[in-house]
């Protein structure tokens, strides 16, 4: 049980990842959590009004049973497999975090002041949340897939067009954390 409540190590992880991405390609199948989004509206009748929602998804379903073991397994983990919620994050970055009002920082996995249910009530918080999720899932549509689609099975094929968007991603993260949100909080 010692080994499930600690973080594993890369050289288990990562041979982990390594095979279920190899099964996956010798499957046909292909990895990403923001294609689901295009499976559910086409569920809900999404292809009545627009060709891009047009396909089988039924041939989808197996990464709908993904994104739910992965919520399932995200709550399982946060409410009973982790004794410490606290995260081991560099004093300098806490205290930077801190002077910006993020006084939770260090003490829990994501900042109280933006994801409680309290911050709901909060404009400034509640636009956060509703912005970023639209920049974010426009921006995984427009890039072909999401961080984990491009960074974990595009990358493994060697697809240059993943390669361009992991860049991508990672330059948009050091704008936004260097230039915007110093102006944001």
């Amino acid at each position: 049980m010692e080994m499930i409540l600690q973080p594993w190590p890369w050289y288990v992880s990562g041979p982990l990842i390594a095979l279920i991405m190899f099964l996956l390609i010798f499957m046909g199948k292909k990895f990403g959590m923001s294609s689901n989004l295009q499976t559910l509206c086409t569920m809900c009748g999404a292809d009545q009004k627009a060709s891009y929602f047009n396909f089988d998804w039924k041939t989808k379903r197996w990464n709908l049973i993904v994104i739910l073991g992965a919520a399932i397994g995200g709550f399982i983990a946060i409410n009973f497999l982790t004794a410490d919620p606290a995260v081991i994050i560099n004093p300098d970055t806490v205290s930077n975090l801190q002077e910006l009002g993020f006084e939770s920082t260090g003490k829990a996995y994501l900042p109280d002041e933006i994801y409680s249910l309290e911050a709901l009530t909060d404009w400034k918080a509640l636009s956060i949340l509703i912005v970023g999720g639209f920049l974010i899932g426009f921006g995984a549509r427009w890039a072909g897939g999401c961080t984990s689609g491009h960074a974990i099975f595009g990358l493994s094929n060697l697809q240059l067009p993943s390669l361009i968007a992991v860049v991508g991603f990672f330059i948009g993260g050091l704008v936004m954390i260097h230039l915007l949100f110093p102006l944001i909080f």
